[in-house]
């Protein structure tokens, strides 16, 4: 019987070649999506944005994210991971670097949704790109590494954030705008990196060896063979109960998780009496460590 598990050492040499870049690149993903929440108490007093407004604005970002998940990956298929990775980031990145323009509510409305649409194909296509390379035995263990980007991104970026926000008044530019501006370019930077780091296929990768190469190839092509024996209905798999069921429970998980993500350092701010910045960012990283670690 033929094993469906890489040999060890062969499995850490993909891991840590892909996963702590891709790791970093979601951590500037959710950075990207999510820093509007230490902007908003500077942002709104500057350019006169209403909560209802904010909120808006914040929130519509998920329409363009949601409608283009699809379609991005579906693309990515074709052209393949390093140029549409790095389109897809370059893109997000200097969209997100614009807000610092956003000065009435048509802008931030525009550019957030323009977010989403730019930034929708990555998650998604960061689980494709993995079955490209893990076979099915380890790829629940590559998608979890992959997952610490969430906390990590407030972790590490909540102080760099908060830090950023402090520069307010340097070179005529408002805290917000050097926040936008230089967590977007770090994007778009990453982006250029990973169009020269990525490799689309094992097949391509030549930083393995040809016998390393033709098993990974090898194992990836007999886990797609007897996916197709069993063969599903998209339709048929989208109504099941159950997964309705985790679908809902997503939702209420992500409605809750981007209700702390967008208002939290609003919230830490006022209990500190003082405005978001170095200490607001160190404190709002705090509740985020426990979803790095577990006791025992």
């Amino acid at each position: 019987m033929t094993s469906n598990r890489l040999p060890p050492a062969l499995l850490a040499k993909i891991s840590w070649r892909l996963l702590p870049f891709l790791l970093l690149m979601y951590i500037m993903a959710f950075l990207d999506r999510a820093n509007v929440g230490f902007a908003k108490i500077a942002y709104q007093a500057d350019t006169g944005i209403s909560d209802a407004a904010f909120a808006l604005g914040a929130g519509i970002f998920f329409l363009g994210y949601a409608l283009l998940e699809v379609p991005s990956n579906l693309i990515m298929h074709k052209v393949g991971a390093r140029i549409w990775m790095c389109s897809i980031m370059v893109s997000w990145g200097l969209i997100s670097a614009a807000m610092m323009f956003a000065h009435n509510e048509m802008i931030f409305y525009v550019l957030r949704f323009a977010l989403g649409v730019a930034e929708a194909g990555f998650f998604p296509g960061v689980i494709l790109y993995l079955t490209y390379w893990f076979p099915a035995a380890h790829r629940a263990q590559a998608t979890g590494f992959f997952y610490f980007g969430a906390p990590l991104a407030f972790i590490l970026g909540s102080p760099v954030s908060g830090m950023l926000l402090e520069l307010d008044g340097m070179g005529g530019l408002h805290g917000w705008q050097w926040m936008f501006m230089v967590e977007g370019l770090l994007a778009a930077a990453v982006g250029v990196w990973a169009y020269f780091y990525l490799t689309n296929h094992p097949k391509d990768a030549m930083w393995l060896t040809p016998q390393e190469r033709a098993l990974v190839a090898d194992m990836i092509e007999r886990g797609n063979q007897a996916k197709g024996e069993h063969g599903h209905n998209l339709l048929k798999a989208l109504t099941q109960p159950r997964v309705l069921y985790l679908a809902l429970i997503y939702l209420l998980i992500q409605a809750s998780v981007y209700g702390v993500v967008f208002y939290l350092p609003t919230q830490v701010a006022g209990l500190l009496g003082t405005t978001v910045g170095l200490k607001v960012g160190l404190i709002s990283a705090i509740p985020w460590l426990s979803r790095c670690w577990r006791p025992g």
